[in-house]
């Protein structure tokens, strides 16, 4: 799938998609306790650029703790940034966000961030090439030292290994309500439209995007998420207030 057909998957589901995967909610809770730790020395009034936010929701968990902090929301999905800006009115921190619809590359100049967000969204992107150069559009609008906060699917498909993670993945869709047919939805999409890689390669490729290299820091089924600082000498954006 391209772009347009990803976003047209995402339109489609925005209405449900927070209930839809609820009861796979342990995974998403696990990740952002462990978020908390990573992002704990961040200034207390840091500038967060949450990338393919969705529904916000781990904007939502870093606004609810830290009654200072700002965030750039970016999606290219309309509904899915409509019902961020809707979690972030009701919540009352909608004040504190910039919501931008659209990619990257197409987000005006507000000067480097602190820190950055990534879950479950350069693995849409198969070209490597052009996953590395989505990882340096992040490093590029981070402060010196910044540090990002991505995850992706991850194995090596060729192994043994990833039969066993898949059976278990698809088994905890199916106790999550996801129908049989969604099931098999998915079970082709990260055959064909996820870049499904082996770990190394995935910090390889965020490290070529203008990283340090990663640490793995989680690691949940397919689920593996590092932390990477921006690297030396990677130019960023002038700071603007």
């Amino acid at each position: 799938m391209n772009q347009d057909e990803i976003k047209t998957i995402f339109d489609q589901q925005a209405a449900n998609y927070d209930a839809q995967w609820a009861k796979t909610a342990p995974i998403k809770n696990c990740l952002h306790f462990l978020l908390d730790s990573l992002f704990i020395e961040l200034p207390s009034d840091a500038r967060i650029l949450c990338v393919g936010v969705g529904t916000g929701v781990e904007l939502a968990h870093l606004a609810q703790r830290n009654s200072a902090w700002r965030f750039t929301a970016v999606e290219p999905s309309g509904p899915m940034l409509d019902v961020c800006r809707q979690r972030a009115e009701k919540e009352g921190f909608a004040s504190r966000c910039r919501f931008h619809e659209g990619y990257l590359d197409s987000l005006p100049d507000t000067g480097p961030h602190d820190a950055a967000t990534c879950f479950l969204v350069s693995q849409f992107i198969l070209d490597r090439a052009a996953r590395s150069e989505f990882f340096r559009e992040i490093s590029s609008r981070l402060r010196p030292g910044g540090i990002l906060a991505s995850s992706d699917l991850a194995s090596d498909v060729e192994s043994p290994e990833y039969a066993v993670l898949l059976r278990a993945w698809m088994n905890m869709m199916s106790g999550a309500d996801i129908s049989p047919e969604g099931i098999e939805r998915l079970r082709k999409a990260y055959a064909n439209d996820v870049g499904v890689l082996p770990p190394d390669t995935i910090v390889s490729i965020i490290q070529s995007g203008g990283f340090e290299r990663p640490v793995q820091f989680f690691q949940a089924g397919l689920i593996h998420a590092w932390l990477s600082k921006r690297a030396p000498g990677n130019a960023s954006q002038g700071r603007s207030d």
